[in-house]
C-alpha cells in the first residue's frame, strides 16, 4: 500500500513539475507563444496574397471582379503545407473522392476508331429541369488522369450543386474494331498518349456534344495536359468553336521549359519518374500494336518524359523530331488567337510549369484571356484551410467561373 502511495505521489509530483517547469515558469510558453507569433506573421506577410490577375481587356477583367471575386481574395495555403512540392503530392491522398456514378458513350472518329466518354448527366438538377438547355461543362485531365480524379469529382460535385451536366473523355484509349474477317465483331482498346498538340478528336468530341444539346450552354475546363489541349484546339480554331467559355488549370505553358523543370534532380526523382513508368505500363499492355512504328524495347528504357516522347510520342504522331513535337505542344504560341473568354489559373511555384514560362505580356495583347497566378498552390494542388479535404481554391475558382458565365456571360 505504501509502495502503490508512493508511486502515485511521485506521478504527481513530475507532472507538477513538467507544467510548472516547462510552461509555468513562462519559458517554454514564451517559446511556443514566440514562434507561433513569428510564424504567423511570415505566414500572413509572405505566404497568403491576393492572385495577380492579368487581362488582355478591361472586360473580362471587370466581369471576373463583379461575378468570380475569388480571383481577387487572398488565397490562404494550408498552413502547415504550402511549399509547391508538397502541395502536389499531398492532394491526392488528403482530398475527398465524392461517389460518381458515370455513363459511357462510345463516339466514332474519322481514323475508324472510338472514343470513350463519362457522362454524368445530372438528371436530378432541380435548377435544369430540362435537359435541351441544361448548361455543359467538359473536363479534360492531366496525364495518365482518368474521371476518378479527386479534382475531377470535385469538379463534378460543385456542378451537381449548379445543376450542370459534364462529361469526361478519356484521352488515353481509343476503341478500333478489328478489320480481320475471323474477328469482325472483336474491338480493341488502343492507347493513345497525350499528345496535347493533336486536338482532331477533341474537336470531334466537342462537335459531338453540341449536336446533342445545340441550346445548352456549352463550357470546357482543362487540368494540366487536359488544358494544354485545350488550349490548343482553342488557339487554331479561334471563334469557330461552341465553347462559350473555357477553363484551364496548371497548364505547363512552354513544353521545353516544363521538361527541363522535371528534369531537376528532385524533381525527377518525385515526378518525372514515375509518370514516366505510368505511360510505359500503358503502351506496354499493347507493345503488339507499335513494334512496327516504334522500338518497344528502347522506350521501356526511357528514364524519363523527354525520352519517352522522343522515343514513343513524337514519332507515334508522325514529328520529324522531340523539338518540333514540343514547339506545336506549346500552348502559349497559340494565346493570341483564342477567341472566347478563358481564365487560366497557374501557381508561379508550380514545378511543372515553372514561373519564367508563363505567358503575361502575351496574355496582354488578347482580350479573351485572363491569367490568374497565384504565389503558392503547387500543381493541381492549391490546398486551403487547416485540413483541406472537401475543396481547394482551384475547385471554388472553377465553380465561380463557370457560374458567372452560364449566368451573366452576356455581358461579355
Amino acid at each position: 500500500m505504501d509502495l502503490e502511495m508512493l508511486s502515485r505521489e511521485f506521478s504527481l509530483y513530475l507532472e507538477h513539475q513538467v507544467r510548472v517547469g516547462f510552461l509555468g515558469s513562462g519559458v517554454g510558453l514564451s517559446l511556443v507563444l514566440g514562434f507561433s507569433v513569428a510564424y504567423a506573421c511570415y505566414y500572413l506577410s509572405s505566404i497568403a496574397k491576393k492572385p495577380q490577375l492579368v487581362t488582355g481587356g478591361e472586360s473580362l477583367s471587370r466581369f471576373l471582379q463583379d461575378h468570380c471575386p475569388v480571383v481577387t481574395e487572398t488565397y490562404y495555403p494550408t498552413i502547415w503545407c504550402w511549399e509547391s512540392r508538397g502541395q502536389t503530392l499531398l492532394r491526392p491522398f488528403i482530398t475527398s473522392k465524392p461517389q460518381v456514378q458515370y455513363r459511357n458513350e462510345l463516339i466514332k472518329t474519322t481514323d475508324g476508331g472510338q472514343i470513350s466518354l463519362d457522362w454524368f448527366d445530372n438528371n436530378k438538377s432541380t435548377c435544369y429541369l430540362d435537359a435541351s438547355t441544361r448548361p455543359t461543362v467538359l473536363l479534360l485531365p492531366g496525364l495518365t488522369g482518368t474521371s476518378k480524379e479527386s479534382y475531377i469529382l470535385h469538379m463534378v460535385q460543385f456542378s451537381e450543386e449548379l445543376g450542370y451536366r459534364l462529361y469526361f473523355i478519356h484521352p488515353q484509349m481509343k476503341n478500333y474494331h478489328n478489320q480481320q474477317p475471323a474477328c469482325r465483331n472483336t474491338k480493341k482498346w488502343t492507347p493513345r498518349t497525350y499528345c496535347c498538340a493533336n486536338t482532331e478528336d477533341l474537336e470531334t468530341v466537342i462537335h459531338h456534344v453540341h449536336s446533342l444539346y445545340p441550346s445548352a450552354p456549352f463550357l470546357a475546363a482543362g487540368v494540366s495536359m487536359g488544358g494544354m489541349l485545350l488550349l490548343n484546339y482553342l488557339g487554331k480554331i479561334g471563334t469557330k468553336t461552341p465553347l462559350m467559355a473555357a477553363a484551364t488549370f496548371s497548364v505547363g505553358w512552354n513544353t521545353f521549359a516544363c521538361t527541363e523543370s522535371l528534369e531537376k534532380p528532385l524533381n525527377w526523382l518525385l515526378f518525372n519518374y514515375y509518370l514516366t513508368t505510368c505511360l510505359q505500363s500503358s503502351v506496354n499492355k499493347h507493345r503488339h500494336m507499335f513494334v512496327k512504328q516504334v522500338d518497344m524495347d528502347l522506350v521501356m528504357k526511357a528514364k524519363s518524359i523527354r525520352e519517352f516522347d522522343k522515343r514513343f510520342t513524337s514519332v507515334v504522331f508522325g514529328y520529324r523530331s522531340i523539338d518540333d513535337y514540343y514547339t506545336d505542344a506549346s500552348p502559349y504560341r497559340r494565346l493570341k488567337s483564342v477567341g472566347i473568354p478563358v481564365l487560366c489559373l497557374n501557381s508561379v511555384d508550380d514545378v511543372f510549369s515553372p514561373r519564367h514560362a508563363i505567358p503575361i505580356e502575351t496574355a496582354k495583347q488578347n482580350p479573351n484571356v485572363a491569367l490568374v497566378l497565384t504565389s503558392y498552390g503547387g500543381h493541381i494542388g492549391f490546398l486551403e484551410g487547416i485540413w483541406p479535404r472537401q475543396s481547394t481554391y482551384m475547385d471554388r475558382v472553377f465553380k465561380q467561373f463557370v457560374q458567372a458565365i452560364v449566368e451573366y456571360g452576356h455581358e461579355l
